[in-house]
């Protein structure tokens, strides 16, 4: 081996609902600590913050996009945003909140010499990997800011926008498609997109694993000094630095994979991209 340095209370609703303009959703809510507050979009982008007192509070905004798309073509009529609906599922002291889009009509239509049906099952709000959503030709974008009290966990996921999540204290999952991953948070983390970087900021402490990954993007990590862990990193165009000491068991050239021990070992952390860089820093 080689050594190498390189540059709680049960769940209690007093939940509002409340529409203060109509495009706007409130609510708040007394969620126990170690449960969790879930966000689930599809077009607009999550903030999270950390509250200032015990009650979660999310407020949705929805606003029109640049146009949308019906079967193939780009169409200027604007959707109605009272068509999307906010729904909130409570489920063993957790709570899901979803941006809910009137589920298209079933149609039926040919793709070249294909025969396709337009899949018109209904679209629900369901907690973790259940419920559906299909927002066919719906231009409303909807944004979330969640207010989260420590020790409150956040899992968040939309398709088409950023996820920002930063001065948290409580564990943290988060996933998009296109956009970037900002995290920052005293707790674990895991993020995952496909086009846009992580940028992420976790605290030392607890066991979990750390797992953060995209396609088309960079992957930065910053961790307190004197961080233990069991470290895995892989890209395939770009390349690996670190601040950090690393004693490594294996390693390919130009810097593009490595797997190694920071410190004493301990937590597994997962670093992966296709495309882009992967840097290893120090708080």
């Amino acid at each position: 081996m080689r050594r190498m340095c390189m540059i709680c209370l049960p769940l209690i609703l007093v939940a509002t609902a409340t529409s203060a303009q109509s495009t706007d959703f409130q609510w708040s809510g007394a969620i126990a600590s170690g449960k969790a507050i879930e966000i689930k979009g599809v077009n607009g982008e999550i903030r999270a913050e950390l509250a200032s007192g015990t009650q979660v509070e999310v407020v949705a905004t929805k606003r029109h996009g640049d146009g949308h798309r019906d079967s193939g073509r780009w169409r200027s009529e604007p959707s109605d945003p009272a068509s999307v609906k906010i729904e909130v599922v409570p489920n063993d002291g957790n709570v899901t909140i979803c941006a809910v889009y009137p589920t298209p009509a079933a149609r039926t239509g040919t793709a070249g010499d294909r025969t396709r049906d337009n899949d018109a099952r209904p679209n629900e709000c369901r907690p973790g990997p259940d419920g559906r959503m299909n927002v066919a030709s719906n231009d409303i974008v909807v944004d979330f800011l969640v207010k989260v009290p420590a020790g409150v966990q956040l899992r968040a996921k939309t398709v088409n926008g950023s996820i920002d999540a930063r001065g948290l204290k409580s564990d943290t999952d988060v996933r998009t498609v296109n956009g970037k991953v900002f995290i920052s948070t005293t707790g674990a983390a895991n993020a995952n997109t496909v086009n846009g970087s992580i940028e992420a900021s976790v605290g030392s402490a607890g066991t979990q694993p750390l797992d953060f990954q995209t396609v088309n993007g960079s992957v930065t990590l910053r961790l307190p000094t004197g961080t233990n862990a069991e470290l895995h990193a892989a890209t395939s165009n770009g390349h690996f630095e670190s601040e950090f000491p690393i004693t490594v068991q294996n390693f390919s050239g130009r810097r593009r994979r490595v797997d190694g021990t920071m410190g004493s070992g301990g937590r597994r952390i997962e670093l992966r991209t296709v495309n882009g860089s992967i840097r290893l820093q120090a708080n």
